[in-house]
Parts: structure tokens; C-alpha cells; sequence
């Protein structure tokens, strides 16, 4: 069964069509690409996955479950993480207070008995704290904890962002350009850290304009122009399929 399945998905604004009729599913520790020219949908389909917008039809499964409309903060809490195109950060707080925030957000006692320091609140702040090492240690931040990450460099913050999203325990991880403008040693790094991430039994969904990353380290690869998906395949399908090109403008071919 495929841990997500869009089914029909159409999102207007107004009278504009963003989305029309997207179908595809997403298998379980795959890396799939989503790809397209600017205006595509693609953004607009992660929001709808993520819940921060509702489909106008359609429908987004997640582990045999309808999703659909879910508020974000469910549809996180039922395992599915992003990132966003600029990373949303607290630019002014160390690195480790950005991933142990994030855990903070998802404490299961109540806010009141956090405040009061009962002993289960307690227990869970040192588990956030712990948790908080292993995700910068993964990601490889560990050594940037206490550096504020306003200071870190734009492809340390995109990896910051990341380990945020891990903090949902992501069963589906959806990554809006974790590499774009970056160094070719920065994108090198942070798309094996993609592939380590899958390795761990995440599936992640990555939006990129970066074709030299999607092509070397995703499993299947998505287009999507006019708001249609037009086509689908292995990177070694799509980087010769003839409507991509004339859709994405020869950047492929």
C-alpha cells in the first residue's frame, strides 16, 4: 500500500486554477521529486498536503487514512513533516533552542505542569533535550548547538530547518528547495543527508530546482506544469521526455 496517495487534487484561487485533477502516489522509504517551471502548483500541493491549505476537490491519503482538510498541527502530529522554500527559524536563538522548541511544541503534559515543573514534565524536558542532541548529531549540527542561527550560513540554516522537521518523528518528510542557490559541496551534503533520512525508513517528498540533485538521488521523479502532472518515471525516463523539456524549458534535456 502506498504510504501517500493524491488523489484528484484541485486548488482555485479566485478563478485560477493552481491544481487540476493531480493523481500520484508516494511508496514507503522512497525519495521522489516534484519538479516543474515556477507556477507549476507545486508549493500549493504541499500546503495541501500539510493542511495549511484545503483542497477545493480532491482528496490526500496518508497510511489508508483521509486527510484531507486536516489542520497542519494534526497532520504533523500524524507524522508528516516539511520545510518551507525560506526557512522559518528563530533567528535569534541557538541552534539547539530552535530543535528543542520544536519538541517543546509537542509535549504531551499541559502547558500549566510545564510551568510548574511537575516530575512528568520534568522527565519529558530531558527526553526533548536528548532527543534534541540526536537530531543535531544526525543531521550533523551537533557541533553548532549553541551558535545563533541568525549567524549560521544560508546552507547550515536549510539543514537547521530540517532537523526541525524531524522533530515530528516524519513517517513523510516534504522538503520545498533544501538546495537551491547553494554551493555544489552544500547541495552534495545536505542531498546524502536526504538519502541517510531515507535510509532511516522516512519517505521524502522534495520539491527542487536543482537538477543535477534530483536527477543523482531520487527514486522517481514527478512533473507538474499548468497545475497538471505530465509526467512521471526514473530520472532516466524523465530527463528525455519530450514534453518535459518543452515544459521546463530544456533545463533537463
Amino acid at each position: 500500500m502506498a504510504l501517500v496517495e493524491i488523489r484528484g487534487i484541485e486548488k482555485y484561487f479566485g478563478g485560477v486554477a493552481a491544481l487540476q485533477g493531480v493523481d500520484f502516489s508516494v511508496n514507503g522509504s522512497e525519495v521522489v521529486g516534484l519538479i516543474g517551471p515556477n507556477g507549476a502548483g507545486k508549493s500549493t500541493l504541499f500546503n495541501i498536503i500539510s493542511g495549511f491549505f484545503p483542497p477545493s476537490s480532491g482528496k490526500v491519503i496518508f497510511k489508508g487514512e483521509d486527510i484531507t482538510g486536516l489542520k497542519a498541527d494534526r497532520i504533523a502530529r500524524k507524522g508528516i513533516g516539511r520545510t518551507f522554500q525560506a526557512p522559518t527559524l528563530f533567528m535569534q536563538s541557538t541552534v539547539f533552542d530552535n530543535v528543542f522548541t520544536a519538541f517543546h511544541m509537542r509535549y504531551k503534559q499541559p502547558l500549566w505542569k510545564a510551568f510548574l515543573h511537575t516530575p512528568f514534565a520534568r522527565a519529558e524536558e530531558e527526553i526533548a533535550k536528548e532527543k534534541t542532541m540526536e537530531i543535531l548529531g544526525f543531521v550533523g549540527l551537533a557541533s553548532q548547538k549553541d551558535k545563533i542561527a541568525e549567524n549560521l550560513s544560508s546552507g547550515w540554516q536549510k539543514t537547521l530547518a530540517i532537523a526541525i522537521a524531524l522533530t515530528t518523528n516524519a513517517e513523510l518528510l516534504l522538503l520545498d528547495e533544501p538546495v537551491t542557490t547553494l554551493s555544489p559541496d552544500r547541495v552534495e551534503i545536505i542531498m546524502k543527508l536526504v538519502s541517510k533520512i531515507r535510509d532511516t525508513g522516512t519517505t521524502v517528498l522534495i520539491i527542487e530546482h536543482n537538477m543535477k540533485a534530483i536527477m543523482d538521488y531520487c527514486d522517481r521523479i514527478i512533473v507538474l506544469a499548468y497545475g497538471k502532472r505530465i509526467a512521471e518515471g526514473l530520472p532516466s525516463q524523465i530527463r528525455i521526455n519530450k514534453e518535459v523539456i518543452e515544459s521546463y524549458l530544456g533545463e533537463i534535456g
